[in-house]
């Protein structure tokens, strides 16, 4: 299996408004917003095929960056996405858009470049 690393910008979607109390049902339940801390491996990051376009993936990835401070909802960053799948370079190239996933989509992103690929036995 081959993993690969891309340097990405992210923007992770802000929590939407609450509706009024009031106007809410009583068995509606609200998700706190969640927090990313550095090196998570909590997100999906999903992506179209390169080659064929109506076609896409998810990968499991890992995503970290320059600090230790977490991402929160509304937040941007400059991440190194890491995945281990040897589909990830038809899926991903400098300049492809892709979507976070946690659960639901919960942001969205660009590939800037990519960083280094590796296999079992070492560098490619």
């Amino acid at each position: 299996m081959r993993q690969v690393k891309y340097l990405a910008l992210i923007a992770l979607d802000p929590v939407p408004a609450r509706p009024d109390a009031l106007a809410m049902p009583k068995r509606a339940k609200t998700r706190a917003p969640r927090q990313y801390a550095n090196h998570t491996h909590t997100l999906m990051v999903r992506a179209q095929s390169l080659a064929s376009p109506g076609y896409s993936r998810c990968f499991p990835a890992e995503l970290s960056w320059d600090d230790e401070v977490p991402l929160h909802p509304g937040d941007r960053a400059e991440v190194t996405i890491t995945m281990t799948d040897d589909e990830v370079p038809a899926f991903f190239g400098a300049g492809q858009r892709f979507s976070l996933w946690d659960g639901a989509e919960i942001g969205h992103g660009t590939i800037s470049r990519r960083l280094a690929f590796f296999t079992e036995g070492g560098p490619c």
